[in-house]
């Protein structure tokens, strides 16, 4: 299940419904982002996210593909918000689930790594100074390539 939404959303029914995935469900990872006041700058009154629709859900099911062929997965929800988000609010939920705790801890990693540098969404940081655009960060990069098939 992949949603794009402005809305927030409920971590702890994402997380009973991976629960319920079925009998041969044996563990459920998840990992929820918050808005900070601080990123680039600090001070961040506000994030403002913004994503490009039908290509951003083509990306993360792309993702969602690959990881389920790297692990036997019962279930997988992402859920990212668009739009303003003030500090403190979620912004995105990842959660699988798994009949091994491995499994599960290692594809919601996965994902999450996937999702800061394959799925189209941009980040505009809103301080008192002004607003900016958030660069891709290296260490999100280093976080997605060690997860690369090596031939």
């Amino acid at each position: 299940m992949i949603h794009i939404q402005q809305e927030d959303f409920d971590s702890g029914a994402e997380l009973q419904a991976l629960e319920a995935s079925g009998p041969a469900t044996g563990a459920v990872c998840s990992f929820t982002g918050l808005a900070r006041d601080y990123g680039d700058k600090e001070g961040v009154s506000a994030l403002f996210l913004e994503h490009y629709p039908g290509m951003t859900e083509a990306a993360i099911e792309n993702i969602l593909r690959d990881a389920h062929e790297r692990w036997p997965l019962q279930g997988v929800r992402v859920i990212h918000r668009v739009g303003t988000l003030q500090p403190g609010e979620r912004i995105v939920f990842v959660g699988v689930a798994s009949s091994h705790r491995k499994e599960a801890f290692a594809a919601c990693e996965f994902i999450m790594d996937y999702l800061k540098t394959g799925a189209p969404f941009w980040k505009k940081e809103i301080t008192a100074q002004g607003e900016h655009w958030v660069e891709q960060k290296a260490s999100d990069q280093s976080a997605s390539q060690r997860w690369q098939k090596t031939p």
